[in-house]
């Protein structure tokens, strides 16, 4: 996979040979004439509008040889709208966000395959692991420089105010469940820390408790470094850190203590990293435009210890028995007999406010 272009509403980002990459990579977006992009991927994060009526949250339109208009538009009673028109040939697809539960920010992306006849349209949570897919037939390809146009600033786009970020990408990404944990992060073994980038299948790691347990998969995602992908920087000696570790503002960390069994009468939670945003913990981190990020798939959903804090291991719940949401997922491809199943977790997940009044506690 390989981001192109990525913006928001203070800055964009684009490289013909893939962000992230070298200059000497050879290019991928050929910008000039009338060069296809027969297969890729665009995403929108936004925020969701009170709204009594319907309302744009992303719009483009170009007339000419090659005409094109798209638009994103939020309903009333929880429903998004995507009408993409390429010279008279219009897709029009509704899904409704509230099948994915209420949440305050949703991501968007349309993915085509036009060699393939396919395409698909998923919604996703940002903070949890509820995705909805509508299915896309025989998607036309888009010219690279219209493709370009609907993430480059411009006068022919709108961008709501709400929408915190749209990028293209060469291929189809995935959707569902996330790696959440920068390359570097140490992970405790039984022969001591070791990177989660060095981790393999087949590896053990300990856990909180004092287990063994066998590593199932190690998955890794390269994102956009913006919206609910921006990395967080925990820092130590909060949450029993031995080092500062960066992770994905919606990696979870399992907090235990006496404030925690004060204030929710529970031996441990669960909390979001970005839920701990502003307190002395933490710290927003301005990297690259995009992020790879890593984790690891355990057999019971155990927690890992990182860097001396206790953080989840990827979360699949019964993916394995959703053949569609498998096959657009990271695990795509994975031995579907090796994949586990997760039940809930035994931890509840604070939400942000008393997540905020945990760590005022501790820094008290």
């Amino acid at each position: 996979m390989t981001w192109i272009a990525i913006s928001d509403h203070d800055s964009y980002h684009f490289a013909p040979y893939g962000l992230g990459r070298s200059k000497a990579a050879p290019v991928l977006a050929d910008t000039s004439g009338d060069a296809l992009m027969t297969r890729g991927s665009l995403v929108i994060e936004t925020r969701l509008p009170v709204i009594h009526r319907p309302r744009h949250l992303v719009y483009y339109t170009h007339t000419g040889d090659w005409p094109l208009h798209l638009s994103l538009q939020a309903v009333p009673g929880g429903g998004l709208v995507l009408i993409l028109d390429q010279g008279g040939e219009i897709l029009h697809r509704t899904i409704n966000h509230s099948e994915a539960g209420r949440t305050d920010v949703l991501r968007i992306t349309y993915s085509w395959d036009s060699r393939r006849r396919w395409g698909q349209l998923a919604l996703e949570r940002t903070d949890s692991d509820q995705v909805v897919l509508v299915s896309v037939p025989a998607p036309r390809p888009l010219r690279f420089v219209d493709a370009l146009a609907l993430v480059q600033p411009g006068a022919d786009r709108y961008i709501a105010p709400e929408v915190l970020y749209l990028a293209l990408s060469d291929s189809i990404e995935p959707v569902g469940p996330m790696p959440s944990l920068m390359s570097d992060t140490p992970i405790a073994t039984p022969s001591g820390y070791r990177a989660v980038r060095d981790m393999r299948r087949g590896d053990t790691v300990l856990t909180p408790n004092g287990e063994t347990v066998p590593v199932l998969h190690v998955l890794s995602r390269q994102v956009p470094a913006n919206g609910c992908f921006q990395p967080v920087r925990m820092r130590a000696p909060y949450f029993g850190l031995q080092q500062d570790i960066t992770l994905a503002p919606y990696q979870r960390l399992v907090l235990s203590g006496s404030e925690v069994e004060y204030l929710f009468g529970r031996e441990s939670v669960l909390v979001p990293a970005r839920h701990l945003a502003g307190s002395s913990g933490t710290a927003p981190v301005h990297s690259e435009p995009v992020v790879t990020y890593w984790q690891l798939l355990l057999p019971r959903h155990e927690a890992l210890i990182a860097a001396g804090t206790v953080t989840e291991s990827l979360f699949i719940g019964r993916l394995r028995r959703q053949k569609s949401k498998l096959n657009a997922s990271t695990l795509a491809g994975l031995d579907r007999p090796s994949l586990p199943e997760h039940g809930s977790s035994v931890h509840p997940v604070l939400q942000a406010f008393e997540a905020m009044i945990l760590a005022e506690q501790r820094a008290a």
